[in-house]
């Protein structure tokens, strides 16, 4: 009989094959893209704001003496409190496929939860919105995001025979980078920028501008407050991490950002170049090849990452989306991009209805699993 065993992580020995056990589960599978090592214990070791105030813990599930899956289980107070309920989150979840494992993970997870007075889990999940989350349930054959989970198809089988039912999934769609929009929806957009004096700002110049990106994100949290299932507002601490961590990648290239006459932001389409290839050749570490792989990929517009987009309260269902569609439509035909991938979409939001109007296929559909703790 084989010999199970759990270990909660509590020094750097452990952490170091937390972070390193998935790229061993994958390392014959085409489509995982490695997470970059600094990054992963940088987030597990309260080096983000947002693992400083969610209580949050760490295990290796052992089978004969091997690592065979791991867990993380985190508490975010703020999103229990906005919506009046007790969960924990799980996430990093990763496992061979043995239900036995799974089991032992899981319910170490739920054990601490119940200690800290949590009624329900559900995962998998990062802290707050913007981290990975979502486990695949379609689009197995595809190559994921960089800030996207990769699962094998087993995982769904174990998290359901452990009792965990759907709680919402995510969409992703793939288009043709390079196709025109509708004459419709471009002749309406440009009404637009005329009777209301809308015009494209120079993120080169804003991203410079600390107050400009303050508004940025204070923006995100009041469009997405709304729309967005599950979603949880940054904090001030949050907003200065994200700016200092993604704000130097932004580029006219590819991203739109819609202001208005006074210069205020009404919509944004924020899109990257794909690095996912760049971070399977990196395997995890920066040095010595990571970034130089990274830094090309930057420069390289075949594929595109369609992050965020949306407007501002005040210009939202005025048809603004269109004038970032158009905006970004006209980067890719510029860059002779050849594919667009957009982010994943709540299936209820009515904005993932927008890519109908294009040639567009399902890429990846994403499953947050819950279920209730056992008291």
């Amino acid at each position: 009989m084989p010999e199970y065993k759990i270990e909660e992580v509590v020094n750097r020995r452990q952490l170091r094959k937390f972070v390193k056990f998935p790229d061993e589960l994958y390392k014959d599978c085409p489509q995982y893209v490695p997470a970059i090592h600094s990054d992963q214990i940088s987030s597990l070791t309260d080096g983000v704001p947002t693992a400083r105030y969610c209580p949050h813990k760490l295990w290796l599930a052992l089978k004969d003496g091997k690592v065979a899956g791991r867990i993380c289980a985190m508490i975010n107070p703020r999103y229990n409190q906005l919506y009046d309920k007790k969960r924990v989150r799980f996430g990093w979840f990763d496992v061979i496929n043995d239900i036995e494992v799974a089991r032992l993970l899981v319910e170490t997870a739920e054990k601490w939860a119940k200690g800290q007075g949590m009624e329900e889990i559900h995962g998998p999940l990062w802290y707050n919105t913007l981290g990975k989350q979502g486990m695949l349930v379609e689009g197995f054959e595809n190559i994921p995001q960089f800030n996207t989970i990769y699962n094998y198809s087993y995982y769904n089988d174990l998290v359901t025979s452990l009792g965990f039912e759907k709680e919402c999934d995510w969409i992703q769609y793939k288009m043709p980078g390079c196709q025109e929009i509708p004459e419709k929806v471009r002749r309406i957009s440009n009404l637009l920028f005329e009777r209301y004096k809308l015009h494209e700002g120079n993120i080169d110049i804003l991203k410079k501008d600390k107050v400009k990106v303050k508004e940025f994100f204070d923006v995100y949290n009041e469009s997405f407050s709304s729309a967005v299932y599950n979603f949880v507002p940054f904090t001030p601490e949050e907003i200065d991490a994200e700016a200092k961590s993604v704000m130097g990648f932004l580029s006219n290239k590819t991203s739109v950002v819609i202001m208005d006459q006074d210069d205020q932001l009404a919509g944004f389409a924020i899109c990257f170049p794909s690095i996912s290839k760049a971070l399977q050749k990196a395997k995890g570490h920066l040095f010595p090849f990571g970034w130089w792989y990274l830094l090309r990929a930057l420069k390289n517009y075949e594929n595109i990452d369609l992050m965020l987009n949306g407007a501002t309260p005040k210009w939202q269902n005025t048809g603004v989306s269109g004038l970032f569609h158009m905006g970004m439509s006209d980067r890719c035909n510029a860059n002779g991009s050849i594919w667009t991938i957009t982010n994943p979409q709540i299936e209820t939001n009515s904005a993932a209805n927008a890519w109908g109007k294009y040639d567009h296929e399902l890429y990846m559909r994403r499953r947050c699993y819950i279920k209730k703790i056992d008291h």
